[in-house]
């Protein structure tokens, strides 16, 4: 195995450590991407406050959306782009079926509900009820982020971002290098 610092070539015969951008990043010596990300979750809920939080953290813009004024933060859907990435926090909700038209109507990256694979996915009769196209509703992800036996709310925001950051790097995320 090479030294860092040293110039020789990493175990597997990869670039030597100084020249490897993987390494720089590691050791703080890049920023962060600063392309225009947006992280929308809709619903507040404990899962929406660490996806917000740790979002943030990796240089996402970050908006809460919640029909329900009286929650702190939350604002009306903003326009978004081929940027944005939207994560559903809560499946129970009378309006999601409301919020997950507006947001199908815009050309966002990535749309996903969080929910139990197990279960019925509750948007698909939703949207169905509301006449938005199958296509439409095919673009919605459910379940969210990757599997990784995440039980608390914090625990699935992680899973949900490792699976953005995967999906928007073109990786299948896991342990394939």
């Amino acid at each position: 195995m090479g030294t860092p610092g040293t110039g020789t070539p990493r175990a597997g015969g990869g670039a030597p450590h100084e020249s490897d951008p993987s390494c720089a990043v590691a050791h703080g010596d890049v920023p962060p991407d600063a392309a225009d990300r947006t992280l929308v979750a809709v619903f507040a809920s404990p899962v929406a406050d660490h996806l917000l939080r740790y979002g943030a953290d990796l240089g996402y813009r970050t908006f809460l959306v919640d029909p329900d004024k009286d929650r702190a933060g939350a604002t009306d859907l903003p326009p978004l782009d081929g940027a944005a990435d939207v994560v559903v926090t809560d499946h129970h909700r009378p309006e999601l079926g409301p919020v997950l038209r507006d947001v199908l109507t815009q050309p966002v990256r990535w749309v996903g509900v969080m929910g139990n694979p197990r279960h019925p996915a509750p948007h698909i009769p939703a949207l169905t009820e509301l006449g938005v196209p199958a296509a439409d509703i095919a673009r919605v992800h459910r379940p969210i982020g990757l599997n990784i036996g995440s039980r608390t709310p914090a625990e699935i925001a992680i899973a949900a971002l490792a699976g953005l950051i995967a999906d928007r790097n073109g990786r299948p995320g896991g342990f394939e290098f």
